[in-house]
């Protein structure tokens, strides 16, 4: 019987986690968060005002079986034509906080929020959660760590460049400060992060230049207008490695976004019956653009970059990063472009690094997780893309066994769900564990 579970990290997975074992009258949680803010992560904690939500609210409720929650909580505060909206991420962050806050004031004091960082978890008939001086005793504990910071670019040691020149967190609020007119900014990645990075530059007055890189210099589409058409109604039987083919000649009968669009109920079912080679194929030359084409750009957002584009001060290269020298006047990095043999010098005053959130476990320097796959608790998901877990969310053992009491949440099982990142897939993953630790998923014949 899981009396109390606890709860590591209070972003958006860990908070939803905590509401929604409330919500199926589950078990008592605490939820455990050591950066001052809880309820909405960095996505939503970080952001600047011209940040906007890359989904239209319609579809941004924290709730599956309450699909209209955040259009009526923004129509309580007078937004107009708020299912079509794309609202400001600060805006979101104030929705998930207010969220919980009610759900800290339950009645029953089912829910505790514990300000500390969680140094270490034990499996043992049971769960320890040590944090700095006391520990911690539960029935089960969920993972639900968020975004690990990215890797740093090919080349680049951090220990030989300053703080000044090189931002490794491309979410610091020192990204924008001390530059000049004349200073030029290499941003590495151009995903929805770079475009981050550049709107706020431009919202903080930077007029100096702006150099975007990546291997293959893609950019983020952006969303058109809503539209009806007859979707698909079947898992299409095709592999992970032609479902650009696949996506290409549909759209050819009812749009690139309507053919991205309809795969979303069936994604992580082709991605759970791809074998392990497919997933490779697909990651290594699929991604990118699957990427660009299937996480958007709100319209207003993609006319601001195109407009930062076209007045010269955003230029957008594809290529790879070779080597990084920092001198009195900036950082002179070498680089090839994609297609050329020739090396050529660039020199940055500022280099902001947006290449994506780490999942290698490998690699992390996150201590928790680090101790937790040095003991065996945790492993690697095959692909290397966060930790592995089964298709309930229990994280796997390095013996390939399913921890019963410990689960993971959000971005880092990617490994196992690929669709994992956006509030649709992860407010689903959140209900459907806390159903689970409630033992409420027996309900509705889903056990009988």
């Amino acid at each position: 019987m899981i009396e109390h579970v606890a709860i590591i990290g209070a972003g958006f997975s860990g908070t939803l986690q905590a509401i929604n074992l409330l919500r199926h009258k589950g078990p008592r949680a605490t939820l455990i968060e050591r950066a001052p803010v809880a309820g909405t992560g960095l996505a939503y904690g970080a952001a600047h005002p011209s940040h906007v939500l890359n989904v239209r609210a319609g579809n941004m409720s924290a709730f599956p079986d309450d699909p209209s929650h955040f259009v009526r909580w923004l129509e309580a505060r007078g937004v107009a034509e708020a299912p079509a909206a794309f609202i400001p991420r600060v805006t979101y962050g104030e929705y998930l906080r207010e969220l919980l806050e009610a759900a800290l004031k339950d009645p029953g004091g089912r829910l505790t929020l514990l300000r500390d960082e969680v140094q270490d978890v034990e499996l043992n008939g049971g769960v320890k959660v040590r944090v700095r001086g006391s520990t911690l005793e539960a029935d089960a504990a969920v993972l639900a760590v968020g975004n690990l910071p990215p890797h740093d670019p090919p080349g680049l040691d951090p220990e030989k460049l300053s703080a000044q020149r090189y931002k490794g967190d491309p979410w610091h609020a020192s990204v924008p400060e001390n530059l000049a007119a004349d200073d030029t900014v290499l941003v590495i990645g151009t995903g929805l992060t770079m475009i981050d990075v550049v709107l706020l530059l431009d919202a903080r007055g930077f007029r100096g230049k702006i150099i975007a890189l990546s291997r293959r210099g893609l950019l983020p589409r952006p969303h058109g207008p809503g539209a009806d058409w007859r979707k698909i109604d079947e898992r299409p039987a095709i592999t992970a490695s032609r479902l650009l083919q696949s996506v290409r000649s549909r759209g050819d009968s009812v749009g690139w976004r309507n053919a991205v669009d309809e795969l979303r109920p069936f994604t992580q079912a082709m991605w759970g019956n791809a074998s392990e080679a497919e997933r490779g194929r697909f990651l290594r030359h699929l991604r990118p653009w699957w990427d660009v084409h299937r996480h958007r750009l709100a319209p207003e957002v993609y006319a601001r970059l195109m407009a930062v584009i076209e007045r010269g001060q955003l230029e957008v290269i594809a290529g790879k990063t070779l080597g990084f020298d920092e001198r009195p006047d900036g950082i002179h990095v070498q680089l090839r472009r994609r297609g050329a043999d020739a090396v050529e010098t660039l020199l940055a005053q500022r280099i902001v690094n947006c290449t994506g959130p780490l999942g290698d476990l490998a690699r992390t320097e996150e201590p928790l997780l680090q101790k937790l796959a040095a003991r065996g608790l945790i492993r690697p998901d095959a692909a290397h893309l966060g930790i592995d877990v089964d298709n309930q969310g229990q994280t796997i053992a390095a013996d390939g066994r399913a921890n019963p009491d410990l689960y993971a949440l959000g971005p880092m099982t990617r490994g196992a769900f690929w669709e994992i990142v956006a509030v649709p897939d992860i407010r689903t993953q959140t209900w459907n564990v806390a159903r689970r630790l409630s033992n409420a998923h027996w309900v509705g014949g889903e056990g009988l």
